[in-house]
């Protein structure tokens, strides 16, 4: 991670003969971003081109609120990829979190409040689960999560019982895409996965136990060594990305009509870990930014409006979006070689 010093030594004569450290920090926006900054623009003026009605009203809003559940999930994705570790479970999870809230919707008539309580809490639980498993239990998160994925899945499934849930009220319409689901034309889920993410950056890069997910991420000995509570914080990694599956899902069941089947959160977990290693965050750990996350899901989603404006193969998206990825690997690969070679 590229840094830059903040301050300079003292000179020789400062009191006690002693210098104070150079704060080293992270740069507020690293080259990637930038890129990505580039590379989305240049696609927004290409569609435009290509298709006048991209840049309209019409068309970005239904971009950002598809944006906001992927970017939001992707947040807490950076600090389990940042902290090396990995969760390909979110999409059953959310599939969970969404048939649970869709249920006591329609049969119990919850509020808002209830709803975003329930929706968030079974997410934290679920990804409790995931954090006790791989902390405690010391098996590859990769392996652990892609167990639960399952287990997710079959619980699920049993939950929607082979039938939609059917009739969901507008409780959720705050977060939809109708006129009361936005203000002054932007969407109230992306605004609120903005403030999210916003948070997660300043925490990652402010806070020393932010900032304990790097040491982890690059060295989980040293930094268990240098005193780090390496396992509380990979519990609260996993914790903190199921609480945002929750959420998540309540975006999803927002956007959608009142009827809700099993193919919520299909896929959802790739489309996350495409966002997040798109943005700059290195699939070996140690490295990373909100930031790029959210500019990844803007990419992976203007990539797949674009190809459906275009009246392309939906195919193509996946094809596209996996270029991005291999080109994201590979180059952080390189820097990380080019890295040991100095």
């Amino acid at each position: 991670m590229s840094t830059s010093t903040g301050t300079p030594p003292a000179s020789s004569g400062s009191r006690g003969g002693r210098q104070p450290r150079a704060r080293i920090i992270a740069p507020a926006v690293s080259g990637q971003e930038i890129v990505l900054l580039v590379v989305i623009a240049a696609l927004w003026v290409v569609l435009w081109l290509t298709t006048p009605a991209f840049l309209t009203a019409g068309s970005l809003r239904p971009l950002l609120i598809e944006v906001a559940p992927i970017a939001l999930v992707g947040v807490g994705m950076t600090v389990v990829i940042v902290s090396a570790g990995i969760d390909v479970s979110v999409g059953s999870g959310l599939m969970v979190c969404g048939v649970i809230t869709a249920r006591l919707l329609v049969d119990a008539g919850i509020s808002l409040v209830v709803a975003l309580a329930v929706a968030i809490a079974a997410g934290a639980l679920l990804g409790a689960i995931n954090g006790v498993l791989i902390a405690w239990g010391r098996v590859h998160p990769i392996i652990i999560t892609f167990g639960t994925l399952n287990v997710f899945a079959f619980v699920g499934r049993q939950i929607f019982n082979s039938q939609t849930v059917d009739n969901i009220p507008g409780t959720l319409d705050i977060f939809g895409r109708g006129d009361v689901g936005r203000t002054l034309g932007i969407p109230h889920s992306f605004l609120l996965m903005v403030l999210i993410a916003a948070a997660g950056w300043w925490y990652l890069r402010q806070t020393p136990t932010g900032r304990h997910y790097y040491a982890i991420g690059s060295d989980a000995t040293a930094a268990e060594l240098a005193g780090v509570k390496v396992r509380r914080r990979v519990l609260y990694a996993y914790v903190l990305t199921g609480a945002l599956v929750g959420l998540a899902a309540i975006f999803t069941i927002a956007k959608g009509t009142s009827t809700l089947d099993q193919s919520i959160g299909s896929g959802k977990e790739l489309a996350v870990i495409a966002a997040v290693v798109i943005g700059g965050t290195s699939i070996m750990g140690g490295r990373g930014s909100v930031l790029g996350t959210v500019l990844g899901a803007v990419l992976v989603q203007t990539v797949t409006s674009g190809v459906t404006q275009l009246g392309w193969p939906s195919q193509l998206s996946d094809l596209f979006v996996g270029v991005f990825v291999i080109i994201a690997v590979g180059t952080d690969l390189l820097r990380q070689r080019a890295r040991r070679s100095q």
